[in-house]
C-alpha cells in the first residue's frame, strides 16, 4: 500500500474519527437516548473534564457523527444527538463491546 492508498483508505478515516479516550463512551450514550444534554454526559463520564468533554464533542460534529442542538431557554441548554452517519455506528460499536467482552 502505497502512501495515497493508505491516506484514502476507509478504515483509517474510521479510527480517526473514533479515535479518543472519551469517543467510544460518548457514542455509547448517545446510543442510549435521542438526545442527551451536554451536562448529563458529563456526569455519566468517569472522570473526564468538561474542557475535554467539549473538544471530543466538536470532533465529532466536525466528522459529521453527531449533531449540537442549542435551545435558547435560560439558563441556555446544549444537547447532542447521533446523526444518521453516527447511527450506522451503532451495530460496529455493539460488535467492538462484544468482542471485548470475550477477551477477559
Amino acid at each position: 500500500m502505497n502512501f495515497e492508498e493508505f491516506k484514502n483508505c476507509g478504515l483509517r478515516r474510521s479510527l480517526n474519527i473514533l479515535s479518543g479516550k472519551w469517543k467510544p463512551l460518548i457514542l455509547h450514550n448517545l446510543f442510549e437516548e435521542d438526545q442527551v444534554r451536554f451536562v448529563e454526559l458529563w456526569r455519566n463520564m468517569p472522570r473526564v473534564s468538561k474542557k475535554v468533554l467539549a473538544e471530543q464533542l466538536k470532533q465529532l460534529e466536525e466528522d459529521r457523527i453527531i449533531e449540537r442542538i442549542e435551545v435558547y431557554n435560560f439558563p441556555p441548554e446544549v444537547y447532542y444527538k447521533l446523526t444518521e452517519k453516527g447511527q450506522k455506528l451503532g451495530p460496529i460499536l455493539s460488535e467492538l463491546h462484544s468482542w471485548g467482552n470475550g477477551l477477559g
